[in-house]
């Protein structure tokens, strides 16, 4: 009788975890390369921003403009990362790259 139990106990546990799905992982990882370089990115033009305001260089609506487009990309890139379980694919990491380079040609001009 134990052993009846016990076998139908292990079962339910295993049915319980294939249930959840192969590999859960979280959708925020630390210290992933691509995530890291892309938000290097955004807060280096964060203080571009922020010091081309200081020194008069932008004005208040392009300094606005500016932080707007950041936020924009900040937030396809987590958009990306929730597709691909946290993580950045190179050609999502370029495509960011390429909208912040667009954008940080545009911040001090």
């Amino acid at each position: 009788m134990k052993t009846i139990i016990t076998t139908t106990l292990a079962l339910c546990i295993c049915a319980i975890s294939f249930a959840q799905g192969p590999g859960h992982q979280p959708t925020h990882l630390k210290n992933h390369p691509r995530v890291n370089h892309v938000n290097r990115r955004i807060d280096n033009q964060e203080k571009r921003i922020t010091e081309e305001r200081k020194e008069g260089d932008l004005t208040k609506s392009q300094a606005h403009a500016d932080r707007k487009n950041l936020r924009t990309v900040n937030q396809e890139k987590h958009d990306m990362r929730k597709e691909d379980k946290g993580h950045l694919t190179k050609a999502d990491q370029k495509a960011l790259n390429q909208q912040l380079n667009h954008n940080s040609k545009k911040i001090g001009n």
